[in-house]
């Protein structure tokens, strides 16, 4: 049974959470360690206009996935849920060991998982914006030192709160391996939504995952750079005809300005709802699958409190 979805503005039943593009940003401020400003998205104004878009195109929520090495300020989403009435959901924890500040090294695990607690029960940002998923990540082929640091500290602040995980994996690689952790540490993997898994364009890797109870997400809809969507679609398929479509997670993490309409760029957070879902639909995937897909499995997973 379903419990609560923690969104910004508070608890709400996750049967109410509606629509849902499970892996997006909506604000984010990587370090200066990045060159590449592409990446961000510190203008209210475009990003409250593209969210506006999402919810005039059929869309009721959105996860943000930024954290807190990569610039969130929760204060900020407030504001933009209270104006366009879309449940945003946040996180706490990290991205990848290229953005970690200072304290990551000097603290010890546990000193880490109670800062994530905090997010979870008190507030991020020094607001009353509760985080409503834990997020750690990994490296591409490696898991550094510090990354399983946190990852650790991250299990157990889920131990410890009940709150639903999400994976930054770099290219889709090392899903298993950081399973293997939050295994180690006694997570229940039904809880866990493994990131970026269509970046590894692998049929068996995503049913490995899928196997081991874990959400399969794949959020590169519309990127092309990578690879048509002909092959997302083959991939979902799989999921499907294989029985995981209760696992299945889909989105399009359009975290730079280049892609978004209202900072100049495209396609949009509209792309899934008014083509991606479309091309599915006439490709031969059901709308029953589809409400599975955006509706019924991104309340399952949040719906943890």
């Amino acid at each position: 049974m379903m419990g609560k979805v923690r969104t910004v503005l508070g608890d709400i039943d996750a049967k109410d959470l509606g629509f849902t593009y499970s892996h997006e940003h909506l604000w984010a401020n990587p370090p200066a360690s990045q060159k590449d400003r592409d990446l961000e998205l510190t203008d209210y104004e475009a990003s409250v206009s593209e969210l506006w878009r999402f919810k005039r195109a059929g869309g009721n929520a959105l996860v943000d996935a930024t954290t807190m090495d990569y610039g969130r300020d929760a204060k900020h989403l407030i504001r933009m849920a209270e104006e366009t009435g879309v449940n945003l959901v946040m996180t706490t924890g990290f991205n990848k060991h290229i953005y970690f500040p200072r304290w990551v090294q000097a603290l010890e695990i546990e000193e880490i998982t109670q800062k994530l607690v905090r997010d979870v029960t008190v507030g991020m940002d020094g607001t009353s914006a509760k985080a409503g998923f834990l997020k750690s990540g990994s490296w591409d082929q490696l898991i550094h030192p510090l990354e399983e640091k946190v990852t650790r500290a991250m299990a157990r602040a889920q131990l410890e709160t009940g709150a639903p995980v999400w994976l930054h994996t770099e290219a889709g690689t090392m899903g298993e391996e950081m399973l293997d952790i939050l295994e180690e540490e006694n997570v229940d993997l039904s809880k866990v939504a493994v990131g970026h898994s269509d970046r590894n364009a692998d049929p068996y890797y995503h049913l490995g995952l899928a196997k081991r109870g874990a959400y399969v997400q794949f959020d590169g809809a519309s990127k092309i750079k990578y690879y048509p969507d002909s092959v997302r679609v083959e991939l979902i398929k799989n999921m499907i005809e294989n029985g995981f479509v209760d696992q299945l997670l889909v989105s399009a993490d359009m975290g730079r300005k280049s892609y978004l309409h209202a900072y100049g760029g495209g396609p949009g957070f509209e792309y899934i709802i008014k083509k991606f879902i479309p091309r599915l639909l006439n490709e031969g995937v059901s709308q029953e699958d589809i409400d599975t897909i955006f509706i019924k499995n991104p309340a399952r997973w949040l719906g943890q409190f």
